[in-house]
């Protein structure tokens, strides 16, 4: 019998040549179901380890990146601050694949097109595992949240909308 063979995403491939323990889970997916919530019917982890990766643009700095909770909204004037801009905001939908290199439902804070500043919530420094998008819809990984900050060069914040 043969073995489904695990597809590489970059983010994967960036994981292993930096050596960082992974482990990935990957569910059925669809176009209607493309958000957090897709993960959190999927995935029987507790739903304070996944994290959405969203990119947003800032008027001073450009594209950055910001991992939250699924359960969370960005707090836009925290992320703001912590940039260093005076206002962000969500890079539009129509421009993610050209900037990132990942599509709406498959993008990971790993692996992107270019290394964007990138912030995490400062829930994530005291986890021991967090699970965000591997780079393909359908697909997660499991990391601990210091290699992830540590291998994308991510700085944690309060970014979370209370």
């Amino acid at each position: 019998m043969k073995k489904n063979k695990l597809q590489k995403t970059n983010a994967i491939r960036l994981l292993e040549s930096n050596n960082i323990s992974y482990q990935t889970y990957e569910f059925p997916w669809s176009e209607d179901h493309l958000g957090a919530e897709a993960v959190f019917d999927h995935l029987t982890v507790p739903k304070d380890w996944i994290y959405k990766t969203l990119v947003i643009t800032g008027d001073k700095t450009g594209v950055i990146v910001a991992c939250i909770p699924g359960t969370s909204e960005l707090d836009l004037k925290s992320l703001a601050k912590a940039s260093g801009n005076k206002k962000v905001e969500l890079l539009p939908l129509t421009d993610l694949e050209k900037t990132t290199g990942y599509i709406r439902g498959g993008c990971s804070p790993i692996g992107m097109k270019k290394v964007f500043p990138t912030y995490l919530s400062i829930k994530a420094e005291t986890m021991s595992k967090m699970i965000v998008s591997a780079g393909k819809r359908g697909m997660q990984i499991e990391v601990n949240p210091i290699d992830l900050q540590k291998l994308i060069k991510a700085e944690f914040v309060a970014i979370e909308a209370n």
